[in-house]
């Protein structure tokens, strides 16, 4: 293989709204093989197949937004929320780390991803599976945890002692950030989530999340008039 690009389903939640994507990814021509016109007619390829298929929308992540602007991609911003962390009134059992090397902490965390809740209303994908657990295999400093009480698997870092960044969580009803937090431990004092908050019972501060890749989408009005949101980590492709 010298030269790839690749297109492939990826259902998403805009608005409340289950919106048939393609995604776009993997794009890359071997250096020795470059300048040769490889790399347009593959991409010419995916769109077209995107299009006879009846995907109504593209999506990528790319640091070259210029080479997909002439076919209608727009470079979106992406925001995280911040903020203090919020209370529960009771207590709850604290989660438990899984290992994905153990089978059946895979089997959980692979069930909880089968049947997962969008993990946000505003944007989200709606499964991704595969994505999910090819992201935390490949950073060692994910860590999932299982809270049992909310049967749920929850993609975290810590940062420092008292902060925390919450990339994900799959489950078949999202459970409050306070309860997330309970279960992870009661010293954070600060949480920094990236994803949109509509189903954590809890408002962050949006801040404009600076990234090497860009968000790009096609077919998808996301003017002003949408909140704003983040792309989960644990969906990057």
């Amino acid at each position: 293989c010298v030269a790839n690009f690749s297109a492939f389903s990826m259902p998403l939640v805009v608005k409340g709204r289950l919106v048939r994507a393609a995604g776009n990814h993997s794009g890359a021509v071997r250096p020795e093989y470059r300048g040769r016109g490889l790399y347009r007619p593959l991409k010419k390829r995916a769109f077209d197949w995107a299009e006879r298929e009846g995907f109504e929308a593209g999506i990528l992540l790319t640091d070259k937004p210029d080479l997909y602007e002439p076919y209608g991609f727009q470079a979106v911003p992406q925001f995280r929320f911040q903020g203090a962390v919020p209370r529960t009134g009771f207590r709850l059992p604290m989660a438990r780390d899984l290992d994905l090397k153990q089978q059946a902490d895979l089997h959980i965390t692979q069930m909880a991803l089968e049947a997962r809740q969008p993990v946000s209303e505003i944007f989200s994908v709606v499964r991704q599976k595969e994505m999910f657990l090819l992201n935390a295999h490949f950073d060692p400093d994910i860590r999932l945890s299982l809270l049992e009480e909310d049967n749920a698997v929850v993609a975290w870092k810590p940062q420092g002692e008292t902060s925390l960044q919450i990339l994900d969580v799959a489950a078949r009803q999202i459970p409050p950030l306070a309860h997330i937090l309970a279960s992870l431990g009661a010293h954070f004092e600060w949480a920094d989530v990236f994803f949109p908050t509509d189903r954590l019972c809890w408002d962050g501060v949006a801040t404009r999340h600076q990234s090497d890749c860009v968000l790009m989408v096609q077919g998808l009005e996301l003017g002003s008039q949408v909140q704003p949101f983040m792309l989960s980590p644990m969906a990057d492709f």
